[in-house]
């Protein structure tokens, strides 16, 4: 009787696990293609003033 419960408690716990319609890291698709774009435009944008210092504060 007591491994049942046992039993039943992991399953239940376990249930609360599954993964819904967001990807990993809890953001949709959406965000994630919105994300991925803005890292981009930051990549291409990251060279165009020429201060090879950018970003250190010493």
């Amino acid at each position: 009787m007591m491994m049942r419960t046992l039993a039943l408690g992991l399953l239940l716990l376990l249930g609360g696990c599954g993964s819904g319609p967001e990807a990993s890291g809890g953001v949709s698709a959406d965000e994630q293609r919105q994300l991925n774009d803005a890292a981009a435009a930051l990549d291409a944008n990251a060279g165009d003033d020429g201060d090879t210092n950018a970003g250190n504060s010493q």
